[in-house]
């Protein structure tokens, strides 16, 4: 598939540490014996969730802003999202002083909405579509001369993205697996270009919901097959991968390991009562393909990317009984 953006590399995500190094948290990588021994796996979980506004967004939305030009600071940027990347947008333009323009759509979880508010951006609601989301993002630019920065198929996102690995691979070498979740791809992109370039050795994973598996699909049939009415609570990756992720994540992944739903829950549920620390439904997918998953997995030393924690603390999954049905 054509694009107008060469392929980021490795030298690129060094780039972007440095870039983005005085505006982020470098977050810590986390351990739980009692996890390791339900999972008979040695994990190492980075927890993007301690990162700015909850979430590894953050990484690429601070490199995209901070590589802008002069010229392209005073038109202001905009984009589409339903949360994360839209609140990290949000900080990171308020931080260069940029006025952001923000799609989101009107089901979008309220904490995610109020992140975006609060940060300074001016939102623009529209119907739970990509279509709406185009074509209210098309709007914004035309009337504005914003410049868009797409949520993931961008080469300065994708690097900011492969950040988190860089610091994960650098903190604890020699890891036989990578595992995190992919949606649109930008973090499971960044992830696989760095590790390749680090760590060849180490197996790179993708994990998705069985409700969302465009991917999953996607890559079996050898193109992009656009997510149509996924159905998941992890709202973070009912994206469809792009003309930049999906050649990357082609290339180097492994495998893609589907999740089913009760799962999810298990895995977030898990993560809050064992480690005492919030995550998100989308974030849970990795350790959901582990608990879950019978693909030579077992007995591995794996590093688990737990993408962000911005939950909706009064709808929490497993308080609702038909989310939980089958699952104890």
């Amino acid at each position: 598939m054509a694009t107008d953006y060469d392929f980021p590399t490795i030298a690129d995500v060094r780039a972007a540490a440095e870039r983005i190094g005085p505006h982020i948290h470098h977050t810590p990588v986390l351990t739980c014996e009692s996890i390791d021994r339900l999972t008979g796996c040695r994990l190492f979980f980075k927890p993007e969730n301690f990162q700015k506004v909850g979430a590894f967004k953050f990484r690429g939305a601070t490199n995209a802003i901070f590589s802008l030009s002069e010229k392209e600071v005073r038109r202001g940027v905009a984009t589409h999202s339903s949360g994360n990347h839209a609140a990290a947008l949000a900080l990171a333009a308020a931080r260069r002083n940029i006025r952001a323009y923000i799609v989101m759509p009107d089901n979008a979880p309220e904490i995610k909405k109020a992140a975006v508010a609060g940060y300074g951006a001016q939102i623009t609601y529209c119907k739970p579509t990509l279509e709406a989301r185009e074509a209210g993002l098309n709007r914004i630019v035309e009337q504005t001369g914003a410049v868009f920065i797409h949520p993931y198929n961008n080469p300065q996102v994708i690097a900011g993205q492969g950040t988190a690995a860089l610091e994960l691979l650098t903190d604890i070498p020699e890891l036989d697996m990578v595992i995190a979740p992919i949606g649109g791809g930008g973090l499971m992109s960044g992830t696989a270009i760095t590790a390749a370039a680090l760590s060849p050795h180490t197996k790179i994973i993708g994990a998705e919901p069985r409700g969302a598996d465009d991917a999953f699909r996607s890559l079996a049939a050898g193109t992009i097959i656009p997510s149509e009415n996924p159905r998941t609570i992890a709202d973070g990756l009912l994206t469809s991968l792009g003309s930049l992720t999906f050649p990357i994540v082609s290339r180097h992944l492994e495998r893609i390991v589907t999740v089913s739903e009760p799962a999810i829950i298990q895995a977030m549920r898990l993560v809050w009562e064992r480690m005492k620390i919030i995550i998100e439904p989308s974030a849970a997918v990795p350790l959901a393909a582990i608990m879950e998953g019978s693909w030579n997995q077992r007995g591995k030393r794996i590093g688990v990317i737990l993408s962000g924690g911005n939950v909706d603390l009064a709808a929490l999954p497993w308080l609702d009984e038909k989310q939980i049905s089958g699952h104890s």
